[in-house]
């Protein structure tokens, strides 16, 4: 048990921190503000759906790709690594982390679903959680944060309404802290499985 309890918890918080779901609330509600409740309820489906449907195609082509590319997973650590931690830096440096997420010019599938809630941070989490973890363990992770994501963003008014969007703001800010220290990490085992290859 304790050898799928440890990696489904990294792998789901690396995906959690990834999708960042509190912190995008304002965005979200912005985004649906002119529709009523059941063309809101439509459209979260609708975009947990396509969110869905792209993190699966990453997860189950992941391999096919490194294997494609002559890709280690070492190599994919490092640059995935790499990824994640210049995103988690802008979101640190900017006010908001709308910049990495998309624009906002339209309300539907594309801007909530690609990249709003499946973006370049989760999808990069999910292909290197898969060569860590094993696909069962990061395909129940991302089942369970797709859920966690459709709860809250359903809930939206509610939890705005609660914790006030200074505290949204901090925890964006806290998020991306923990994002950088899982690239830190991920770079590091990378670079440490290149050194001892080498010997």
């Amino acid at each position: 048990m304790s050898s799928f309890f440890q990696p489904f918890i990294l792998s789901f918080i690396a995906l959690f921190v990834a999708i960042d779901v509190i912190a995008v609330i304002p965005l979200y509600m912005t985004l649906t503000e002119k529709l009523n409740d059941r063309q809101r309820l439509s459209l979260l489906n609708q975009a947990l759906f396509t969110a869905g449907i792209v993190a699966l195609l990453f997860l189950l082509l992941g391999n096919v790709v490194f294997n494609i590319f002559g890709i280690t997973e070492a190599d994919f650590k490092v640059g995935g690594g790499i990824v994640l931690l210049t995103i988690s830096v802008l979101d640190l440096v900017t006010s908001n982390s709308d910049d990495r997420r998309g624009g906002t010019s339209e309300v539907g599938v594309v801007p909530i679903g690609i990249p709003l809630i499946i973006g370049p941070a989760a999808l990069t989490s999910i292909l290197v959680s898969s060569n860590s973890y094993g696909f069962w363990v990061t395909l129940i992770s991302l089942l369970l944060n797709l859920l966690i994501v459709w709860v809250v963003f359903h809930n939206s008014k509610r939890i705005r309404k609660l914790i006030g969007d200074g505290a949204s703001a901090a925890m964006a800010k806290v998020a991306s802290l923990f994002l950088a220290a899982i690239a830190v990490a991920m770079i590091r085992s990378g670079i440490m499985f290149f050194i001892n290859s080498s010997h």
